[in-house]
């Protein structure tokens, strides 16, 4: 019975410093990213541009093929 106590214990001081470093972490900052999510959307629409773009090149290499 005197284990189950132990476990407790341990297991709540490993909580709280957990909880600490979370807190602390928080505090200096480290979660704080403004610039990510506002050019999250165009980091996509980019990569759907180099493909449009990789895609029409391919036509013109075939156009070019095909022509001579």
């Amino acid at each position: 019975m005197s284990v189950i106590y132990i476990l407790i214990t341990v297991s709540i001081i490993v909580a709280i410093v957990f909880l600490a470093a979370f807190i602390t972490a928080v505090k200096s900052g480290q979660y704080q990213d403004s610039y990510t999510p506002s050019v999250r959307m165009l980091f996509e629409d980019e990569v759907v541009r180099d493909e449009k773009k990789r895609e029409k090149e391919k036509e013109e290499l075939t156009t070019v093929n095909k022509q001579s």
